[in-house]
């Protein structure tokens, strides 16, 4: 059986944009090099390959995440979402949510990301037929050990013969 999907988004979640600069680059943040506004956790690369998740790139970055984002974080290089070219209106829905329920097909997944709501959570109840988590990710703080404990233990559950996840 093929392991859970793992929709990764970069600015927020592994990007903490909207967090507090100075206090961030003691928790282990340090800029970019090619991109002084990109902080990242180097540490997160190793974390995200160590559960038991099938990481995929779900960020507006596209390739350019595997070209910037992986190498910095020593990720090989992952799948992509694809975005379309005009994000069509989806009645309050998230503009990825109905590309990254069509790309995970019938995989089990999570997706984690800053932007999530209860209309993207609906979506997926009715619309996908197997295990979901809809992580949230506070983009002022990025992920943090309970993030990483939380996916690890929901991938786990969902991959247990009953396939009931939480």
């Amino acid at each position: 059986m093929a392991r859970p999907l793992l929709f990764l988004d970069v600015d927020g979640p592994l990007n903490p944009y909207a967090g507090t600069r100075r206090s961030l680059h003691r928790a282990g943040y340090s800029r970019h090099p090619a991109n002084a506004d990109v902080l990242l956790c180097r540490s997160h690369g190793e974390a995200v390959l160590t559960l038991p998740l099938e990481p995929v790139w779900a960020t507006t970055w596209e390739h350019g995440a595997n070209a910037w984002i992986g190498p910095f974080l020593a990720l090989p290089e992952l799948p992509v979402v694809e975005w379309p070219d005009a994000a069509p209106a989806y009645g309050g829905l998230h503009w990825k949510t109905v590309p990254i329920v069509d790309f995970a097909s019938d995989r089990p997944f999570a997706w984690v990301d800053d932007e999530l709501g209860d209309a993207d959570r609906d979506f997926v109840a009715r619309h996908h037929p197997g295990p979901a988590l809809l992580h949230y990710v506070d983009p002022a703080l990025g992920l943090a050990d309970g993030d990483f404990a939380a996916l690890k233990a929901w991938a786990e559950h969902a991959a247990a013969p009953t396939g009931d996840a939480p």
